[in-house]
């Protein structure tokens, strides 16, 4: 007997251990959603997942799904051996200004092209983000920003101690 797996329901178990080093980036159509402050931040069935060794994955929401008048370049910026120069965003909502909720590359490398302009939240910076109706919890540690759900099994770089791996 074989499982059917809806695209709002979860997926097998995945070994963030499995994950490959460059990261892939694949297609998600699950509906994530993402909140702050009662407001929709983003709304969307046509994500794109990073999945990188020792990570969970870390979900970019195309802009046109995002608020994205409710958010405004930081002065931070990164750089990742792999997609390039990262640009960070802050969200303000009704008085509340968040710093560095989320971050985009505006122009990745080829390889991850397919995120070019995509925005990622940071799942403690808000107040909710869900993949297919599942509450997400944030990675632990506060510089990588990928989303725990029931299918990724760990451990999980980001957390103490985990500098090193």
């Amino acid at each position: 007997m074989s499982e059917t797996w809806s695209t709002d329901g979860p997926l097998p178990p995945e070994s963030v251990w499995e994950y490959p080093r460059p990261p892939r980036v694949e297609p998600d159509a699950r509906r994530v959603v993402i909140v702050y402050r009662g407001v929709v931040l983003a709304d969307s069935r046509a994500c794109r997942r990073v999945l990188e060794t020792s990570h969970p994955p870390v979900f970019y929401v195309p802009p046109g799904d995002v608020r994205t008048d409710l958010l405004s370049k930081s002065q931070v910026g990164t750089f990742c051996e792999w997609k390039g120069r990262a640009t960070y965003w802050n969200l303000a909502v009704g008085g509340c200004t968040v710093s560095d909720a989320a971050w985009s590359y505006e122009a990745p490398s080829p390889d991850y092209a397919s995120i070019a302009g995509h925005l990622a939240f940071y799942a403690g910076k808000v107040d909710l983000c869900t993949v297919g109706g599942e509450r997400v919890l944030a990675q632990p540690g506060d510089f990588y920003g990928g989303w725990i759900t029931a299918e990724i099994l760990g451990p999980f770089k980001g957390g103490a101690g985990t500098a090193g791996w």
